[in-house]
């Protein structure tokens, strides 16, 4: 599935802005199966009351600035709820939509990627949180930069 700019929805909710905050600066990316519409709150907490419990599909990150930037994210494969396998077919179906998802993401927040460039470069990391070993990781996704490139968007 492709990313289409008109299917997505971007929501600031105060104090953020589309050009601050760094500190503390989270995103919840959420999706309608029936129109296939993006919806991505920016905030500096996450919109917990965007997400489906039921469905827990949801992809959220937030800037980190430990010993250098990067954008941390986590998807919900499951907490012991769904057989293992359940569980693989959720974690395939985050790994098929990451990349859409990051894409709105970072094409979502782009304006304040541009003001502050040395985040183009920050690494985004994914943590798969599940009960089963076998999906529990971390995965490095690239840079902002590379997303930003498949749309030929200069910053």
């Amino acid at each position: 599935m492709d990313f289409i700019p008109q299917d997505l929805m971007v929501r600031f909710i105060l104090p953020a802005s589309p050009i601050e905050p760094i500190k503390e600066r989270k995103y919840t990316l959420t999706h309608s199966d029936e129109t296939g519409q993006l919806f991505l709150d920016i905030g500096i907490d996450f919109n917990y009351e965007a997400i489906n419990l039921a469905l827990r599909d949801e992809v959220v990150a937030q800037w980190q600035n430990d010993w250098q930037y990067c954008l941390m994210g986590k998807v919900y494969v499951d907490g012991g709820e769904y057989t293992e396998e359940e569980a693989n077919k959720r974690y395939n179906q985050f790994i098929k939509h990451l990349d859409e998802a990051l894409k709105a993401i970072v094409f979502g927040d782009r304006l304040f990627l541009s003001n502050y460039p040395l985040l183009l470069d920050a690494p985004i990391y994914i943590f798969f949180r599940s009960s089963y070993p076998q999906f529990r990781k971390l995965v490095d996704y690239g840079t902002p930069k590379q997303y930003l490139n498949q749309f030929q968007y200069e910053i």
